[in-house]
């Protein structure tokens, strides 16, 4: 159960930043919920597609894009009041990056593939959607920028592999990942910690 609400939560609060994201490029109505749901399930479906993996989420749940779409217009209604919240939301979409890398990770573990793809798979789950919101709204993805972001899920996904590995209790890992997961994320936000920068100027001619 206590799964279940983060995901739902997760996927609120992406389509929540997506929706703000498509309001600073005056996007309509129909492109901020457009926006939202490639924001929020995107990294799903990216997953599902790539593993094989049918029906995709939001085919195999519908409920969820209106779960997403009723977020998007409620940013639409609120935006004055939400743009206060910036931290708030940058914290929440820390916790959606792990639980989205978690479910990623426990999909490709049913599939009953490899390690290495197991933690793949939860890393593109916790960062394609992001991805697809940025270049969707003609910005750098954050992935791409410096920030601890793919890193951080890449983090979750080894803890909670390991956790299972080693035998202990499913709530316990996945308590046990958010908890690190997220103070991981939350940390690199407030202290702006950044992975080092490659930088080449030399001229070529």
């Amino acid at each position: 159960m206590l799964f279940l609400t983060l995901f739902y939560v997760a996927i609120i609060v992406e389509a929540m930043t997506a929706a703000l994201s498509a309001g600073r490029r005056r996007m309509d109505w129909v492109g901020v919920c457009l926006l939202a749901c490639a924001t929020a399930l995107g990294g799903g479906s990216t997953r599902d597609v790539l593993l094989g993996h049918y029906p995709l989420p939001w085919v195999a749940h519908p409920h969820y894009l209106v779960v997403v779409v009723a977020a998007a217009i409620a940013t639409i209604i609120l935006a004055r009041f939400l743009d206060r919240l910036k931290t708030l939301f940058l914290l929440l979409d820390a916790l959606g990056l792990v639980v989205f890398s978690i479910i990623g990770c426990n999909v490709a573990l049913e599939m009953g593939q490899p390690v290495l793809i197991v933690i793949v798979a939860g890393m593109i789950t916790g960062c394609t959607g992001g991805v697809i919101r940025d270049i969707l709204c003609n910005e750098v993805p954050l992935l791409f920028r410096g920030e601890l972001y793919a890193s951080v899920s890449i983090v979750a996904g080894v803890i909670y592999v390991g956790g299972l590995h080693l035998g202990l209790m499913h709530e316990v890992v996945v308590l046990v990942t958010i908890a690190l997961g997220f103070t991981l994320r939350a940390l690199a936000i407030l202290r702006k910690w950044q992975m080092p920068s490659f930088v080449y100027n030399k001229d070529w001619h």
